[in-house]
């Protein structure tokens, strides 16, 4: 369905029952289950293979409602949204032949992956996911804590503790002395600060994800196909706010989130445009635009570039066609050193190298993406800090991850007088098992057109 040019007043009311009965990825019963079946398989398969990794033979992740570790939601099932009260999971590794087992004091079975332990006399004794609810004054949860880590008997316990990475630092401080006080004095001593262990879980993108993810990244495409068009801007009229609340809304209406704003904002021929701004959209300006879709548990995050034709025109100019082409050059680079087994400081000190030897004018400031916008891994630069990032740019490059491949290039354009042009693009990709690139969907290498 053709939409008719919207104009400022008129933007934020129109909702047609088409969309708003539009589902792409499903209901949420139906997304859920999916989730459900991801989550088995990350603790399944990938949960004991990094606690071995990270020589870590039990790990206790407490925390309090509202106040929940940031590995949280990669540990519960989609229909669980936030702790109860307290709830400490638990994960003893009992050897390659029995496995990890999963215990929850306090909460559910998450769909019977955790044994629930309430009572004292149950912690031994509970069938794996059986449901043990607690008594409204029933005992204090960390007097349960002790049994289980003596039968468990681990020689390390990993806590989430770190100076570094956020999300590796879950554990609130007053969890952390209640908890150290609750454990027996022998083990107090085996207590390990293991932190890549919680930034490799998250990180670690299961490829039964993918599927869906591809679909998320044809909707971020699809809705900035659509705001950058005569379907939703009017130069003259439209102005940059609108089509960030269209984006916004769009989104809405399909039944999907976002983790950020939408932006979009504007260069233009001899002006100097500011960020904060609302200008309208005129003939010849160039559009930039940064959106975010959130669904499963997923996130994707995606910039792209437009132009507004003049009467007359049929494409944008070549100086224009070719400063894109010169930031598709700088993606390349950037994907090509992101090796596997790579620092994130090294593929930056390695791309900005060869961007320098090619004379591009450009930054690097990629990062994983997938349970956070933002997420876990390592970074790959930031805007401001191209010299690399301490900490958080030392952590290796992995198979089965995703990363947002976030640059810009910056060229003098000739139909401009020359005037430098930013082109900043952002584009998902993966990593594989094997560690081989690939764009998740496809990067753009044309112009979105408003005619």
């Amino acid at each position: 369905m053709k939409r008719a040019p919207l104009a400022s007043a008129a933007l934020l009311m129109i909702v047609t029952a088409a969309s708003a009965q539009e589902r792409p990825l499903g209901t949420l019963r139906e997304q859920a289950a999916i989730q459900q079946g991801w989550l088995q398989l990350r603790l399944e398969r990938v949960l004991p293979r990094l606690m071995r990794d990270h020589g870590v033979d039990m790990w206790i992740i407490p925390m309090r409602e509202y106040n929940e570790d940031p590995i949280f939601r990669a540990l519960v099932s989609p229909n669980t949204f936030a702790a109860r009260r307290r709830t400490i999971y638990i994960f003893c590794d009992r050897g390659p032949e029995e496995g990890v087992e999963r215990i929850a004091i306090g909460g559910s079975s998450q769909g019977g992956l955790y044994r629930v332990v309430t009572y004292p006399d149950a912690v031994l004794g509970a069938a794996a996911g059986e449901e043990r609810r607690a008594e409204p004054f029933g005992p204090d949860q960390w007097q349960l804590l002790p049994p289980i880590v003596e039968a468990c008997d681990p020689e390390t316990i990993g806590v989430n503790i770190s100076h570094t990475f956020a999300f590796s630092d879950g554990l609130s401080a007053g969890e952390w002395e209640q908890m150290r006080a609750a454990l027996p004095e022998k083990y107090r001593q085996r207590v390990v600060h293991r932190e890549r262990l919680a930034l490799e879980y998250i990180a670690e993108r299961l490829p039964e994800m993918l599927p869906v993810y591809v679909e998320m990244m044809k909707i971020a495409h699809e809705i900035i196909a659509t705001a950058f068009s005569s379907d939703v801007i009017t130069p003259g009229v439209t102005h940059t706010q609108d089509v960030r609340w269209w984006m916004r809304q769009r989104l809405n209406d399909l039944g999907l989130d976002t983790w950020f704003h939408a932006s979009v904002d504007v260069q233009r021929q001899g002006v100097q445009m500011g960020d904060s701004a609302n200008p309208v959209i005129l003939h010849g300006d160039v559009l930039h635009c940064d959106i975010g879709v959130t669904a499963l548990g997923l996130n994707t995050d995606t910039q792209h570039m437009g132009y507004v034709l003049r009467p007359g025109e049929a494409d944008a100019p070549e100086g224009l066609k070719q400063a894109l082409a010169v930031g598709n050059q700088l993606q390349d680079i950037v994907m090509e050193e992101l090796e596997p087994g790579r620092a994130g400081n090294e593929v930056l000190r390695r791309a900005l190298a060869r961007m320098r030897d090619a004379g591009i004018n450009g930054t690097v400031y990629s990062h994983p993406v997938g349970d956070h916008g933002h997420g876990a891994g390592p970074l790959v630069g930031l805007w401001d800090r191209q010299e690399g990032v301490p900490g958080r740019g030392d952590v290796p490059v992995r198979p089965n991850t995703w990363y947002s491949i976030e640059l810009q290039a910056t060229t003098p354009v000739a139909e401009w007088g020359d005037q430098a042009v930013r082109m900043a693009l952002e584009e998902d990709a993966y990593l594989d098992e094997g560690g081989d690139r690939h764009w998740v969907l496809g990067r753009q290498e044309r112009f979105h057109l408003v005619r």
